[in-house]
């Protein structure tokens, strides 16, 4: 009977260590579970890039082959075949500054009649010097009575504009601004190419010559901003000394406004919209979009196309109920942007009653996410009458689904930020607003650039009245 007790004695000191145990082993399988959901959710957000994120296409450092070409049969090199033969016209005689004819000899012609017609190549030659100085004298005259000097007075564009011409000027601005090119890269053309041997701080006080003559125009436009139905609005990154700056890009069908402010928040949007702006503006789901439309009176429009890239993120996670979830939601955007490219084959009111069905079915299943946070973040926005801001395009005319326009505006900038790597003080900022300012809005009116800086340099240093952008 005593060996039976001490036994179980012993039993229950056993089963008592083996719960203690279990207990222990199920603590760490709990902590292993979480430390394995959250290096899945590291692993997922490191595979984010530009097609399911709003990340720019740069900061994909290597993106992956496209498996569904691999089948296919690679095109030639070239003009594809059915597709209309484009040669460029021919020059105007009046255009021709030089013709030099070949005939045959009266032997090599000995039996020949010519024709009045002939086989034409027009060459597009260098001029021998592609410069040329003129030397403007103004004389001096003396005052007998007082021995003061007295100078003839001279144009203003020619005392002001100094070494180089206005028109020189306008090229070195178009150079910088418009093709990309640093200060080295126009003075070595310069020195190859026109055999013309200009310094860096010439051509940089070129350039702020025409950020100056531009400021006039450019203020026009941001006095407008305030006042437009519909803008279209997008930012990106900007070094100044180094320094974290932001460059915002205002779009309307008409012009295009660039604004360098160190902040990227709803400041910078009360400063040059003001809080009595009460149009629309198209943005991604940024902070700053979304405090200022709080604030103010303004309407927001969602770009779908951001949208588009967060569910996209969501159907590549490993949760599979969040999965099907997102995959659902990208069947109705692209039965909505479908529909939306047919819109001028069908008839106003089957249009009107598709998209109605479409927004519908999306937004039920949208209101219904699965049980996981990311799914439940992003159907919040969506509750009540917040599901509007991503459909106003169907009933605001000229409101646009996505804000595509301003990035596709804001391209360049980031080109000029890749090769100059940035400014250097706020003469540069202003010089980059400005020139960005005008070249975009000049593509968007058919204008051309170098004209536009050349009339605005004339009349800023004589004067006049300047060009307007508008």
């Amino acid at each position: 009977m005593q060996n039976k007790d001490a036994i179980i004695e012993k039993l229950v000191e056993e089963n008592k260590l083996l719960r203690e145990h279990i207990k222990l082993l199920e603590e760490k399988i709990r902590s292993m579970e979480i430390y394995i959901t959250k290096l899945e959710e590291k692993i997922v957000r490191l595979e984010k890039n530009s097609g399911n994120s709003s990340k720019p296409p740069s900061s994909d450092i290597v993106k992956p082959a496209n498996t569904l070409t691999h089948n296919k049969k690679k095109r030639k090199r070239g003009g594809q075949h059915g597709h209309r033969k484009f040669s460029r016209p021919t020059f105007k005689p009046q255009e021709v500054d030089e013709v030099i004819e070949y005939e045959f000899t009266d032997k090599d012609a000995a039996g020949l009649k010519p024709l009045d017609e002939w086989f034409v190549i027009q060459q597009i030659q260098l001029p021998e010097k592609m410069y040329k100085v003129i030397e403007h004298r103004a004389r001096k005259y003396i005052d007998p009575v007082t021995g003061k000097i007295h100078i003839a007075p001279m144009p203003d564009e020619i005392r002001k504009g100094g070494l180089l011409g206005a028109d020189v000027t306008s090229a070195v601005a178009f150079m910088k601004g418009g093709c990309h090119m640093s200060f080295s890269t126009i003075r070595q053309f310069f020195k190859e190419i026109m055999r013309l041997d200009i310094c860096r701080g010439m051509l940089s006080k070129a350039t702020q010559k025409v950020s100056k003559s531009l400021e006039t125009s450019y203020n026009q436009l941001a006095a407008r901003l305030p006042d437009e139905p519909y803008l279209g609005i997008d930012e990106t990154g900007h070094k100044d000394e180094g320094k974290k700056h932001w460059t915002w890009c205002f779009q309307t069908s008409d012009y295009t406004l660039f604004h360098i402010d160190k902040s990227r928040g709803s400041r910078v949007l009360f400063d040059l919209l003001t809080e009595e702006f009460d149009g629309i503006i198209g943005c991604d789901y940024w902070g700053g979009y979304r405090k200022f439309a709080r604030l103010s009176d303004t309407i927001v429009q969602y770009c779908m196309a951001h949208l588009i890239r967060e569910i996209r993120f969501l159907a590549e996670h490993t949760a599979k109920p969040l999965v099907n979830w997102a995959n659902q939601l990208l069947k109705w955007l692209k039965k909505l942007f479908c529909t939306l490219h047919r819109s001028d084959i069908l008839t106003a009111e089957c249009f009107a009653e598709k998209m109605k069905q479409i927004k519908k079915g999306f937004l039920r299943r949208m209101r219904r996410p699965p049980d996981h946070k990311l799914a439940q973040k992003l159907a919040r926005r969506f509750k009540g009458k917040a599901a509007e801001d991503y459909f106003r395009f169907l009933t605001e005319p000229g409101v646009e689904p996505t804000n595509n326009g301003s990035e596709r505006e804001i391209r360049h900038t980031v080109i000029d930020r890749r090769i100059t790597q940035g400014t250097c003080g706020q003469a540069g900022m202003r010089w980059c607003e400005r020139i960005w300012t005008t070249i975009a809005t000049c593509k968007k009116q058919n204008r051309n650039v170098f004209e536009f800086i050349h009339q605005s340099l004339i009349a800023h240093w004589t004067n006049n009245c300047y060009p307007q952008l508008l």
